[in-house]
């Protein structure tokens, strides 16, 4: 029964990523050249929903599906780190015109060659998997 809720939970998030345009290579590329606050107003958006959601998660305490608590760990302060895996993010972000989530909407609606991404995020994942132990943390 989890499982359908998942899938319902995905296929709403995808629709709204579809609806919103915020997995169109072309509003992603308006972003990158500061001509325009579509992207923006979105992740702006999503960052006061997050915050609120993280905030009310914490002050009741409120419990997975699951029924496990939910623990946030506090965050590392290492500006550097950010700064790096950010760069990183949004170098790939910029060249492949999508990050994680519109990817898979873009499958979604058909957009065969961005299999091609996915692909390319699924192994860049697993060399990460790979290699983690060695890099400095």
């Amino acid at each position: 029964m989890k499982s359908i809720l998942y899938i319902v939970i995905g296929f709403f998030f995808g629709l709204i990523m579809y609806k919103s345009e915020a997995a169109s290579w072309f509003r992603i590329y308006e972003m990158f050249r500061f001509e325009s606050f579509h992207m923006y107003g979105i992740i702006g958006t999503a960052l006061m929903f997050g915050i609120v959601f993280v905030y009310l998660i914490k002050k009741f305490k409120i419990k997975s599906f699951d029924g496990k608590p939910i623990i946030i760990s506090p965050k590392d302060k290492s500006f550097y780190r950010y700064m790096f895996g950010g760069i990183i993010f949004g170098l790939g972000w910029a060249l492949a015109g999508a990050c994680p989530g519109p990817i898979f909407v873009l499958v979604g609606a058909g957009y065969l060659p961005i299999l091609i991404v996915l692909v390319s995020a699924i192994l860049g994942t697993f060399l990460y998997g790979v290699i983690k132990d060695k890099l400095p943390h």
